[in-house]
């Protein structure tokens, strides 16, 4: 997956588009796209949508995002929609891994009461939220068996510390936010899980989408979150592996074949081992799962 598209889940007409939106994953959310007046109607559209929609071939994968726990409201989400056997939870606003065991819980007594395959449904954390979960993240490793991926959110975060803005004059993400950003992608590599980046507000600019996509795949995120259907495109181009990418992997790859098990090779003049393959074997995987041909 590379691209996680938001729809308004009070939204016929929304939802409907959003499975031609190119979006390998659909976000349908109950949270913060909707007024507080209109959760319950949210949850009854979303509900009805996913009962129709999971039966689809070739849809992109559908996940939820709930009501997050503090709330009150997560209960009543999850007993909505898990009977329509979503691909999985979007858990906002987590503080540590010990939120995630207590949704993966939540999730487990729905899906029993629903009729829904036990452990069937996935979870992806939203662990930046709050300021206080920037200390939670080293928790996330061996939290869930659900566990899919972690992102993390720049715009709650800013508004629980009471910033003016998260970003500088020049449109950078100031210190906090980058470093909500770095434990993002440490946390995830620690549960072995994937690492999304997270939504770029301004959908009219094309190239700072770009650049800032281009910046999540250098430093190893493997997908990003998208706010409206005409950053998809963009999100989809950057996070496939380009064919230069691939060959450069490739030949990582042969390398180190043709020379046995010594665990280091020569390529270009360099010398690479287990850590250049790692990276090559991530990257080819990515390649494959986007419908690019890769050697064996």
């Amino acid at each position: 997956m590379r691209s996680f598209l938001f729809v308004p889940g009070d939204s016929h007409r929304k939802l409907a588009k959003a499975l031609d939106s190119g979006a390998d994953a659909l976000i349908l959310d109950l949270e913060d796209s909707v007024a507080a007046t209109a959760k319950a109607e949210a949850r009854a559209v979303t509900a009805g949508f996913l009962s129709e929609a999971v039966k689809e071939l070739n849809r992109p994968r559908l996940y939820v995002r709930v009501n997050a726990l503090d709330t009150g409201l997560t209960d009543d989400d999850l007993d909505a929609v898990l009977v329509h056997s979503p691909d999985g939870i979007f858990a906002p606003k987590t503080a540590n891994g010990a939120d995630v065991m207590l949704i993966d819980a939540k999730i487990t007594t729905a899906e029993a009461l629903g009729g829904v395959e036990d452990g069937a449904t996935r979870i992806i954390a939203i662990a930046t939220e709050t300021g206080g979960s920037l200390f939670g993240m080293g928790s996330y490793a061996r939290s869930s068996e659900r566990l899919e991926g972690l992102t993390w959110g720049a715009e709650d975060l800013s508004a629980d510390v009471g910033a003016l803005t998260n970003r500088d004059g020049n449109g950078n993400y100031t210190d906090l936010y980058r470093l909500a950003r770095a434990l993002c992608l440490a946390a995830a590599a620690g549960a072995e899980v994937m690492a999304v980046d997270t939504v770029y507000t301004d959908f009219r600019n094309d190239a700072g989408l770009r650049a800032e996509c281009e910046e999540a795949v250098r430093d190893g995120f493997v997908a990003k979150m998208a706010i409206h259907p005409a950053q998809v495109a963009v999100i989809n181009e950057v996070f496939t592996p380009s064919i230069n990418a691939i060959r450069d992997a490739e030949a990582v790859m042969q390398a180190l074949a043709e020379a046995g098990h010594a665990g280091v090779a020569s390529l270009d003049g360099q010398m690479i081992d287990r850590p250049h393959q790692r990276r090559a074997e991530r990257l080819l995987a990515r390649a494959r799962a986007a419908g690019k041909s890769v050697r064996a």
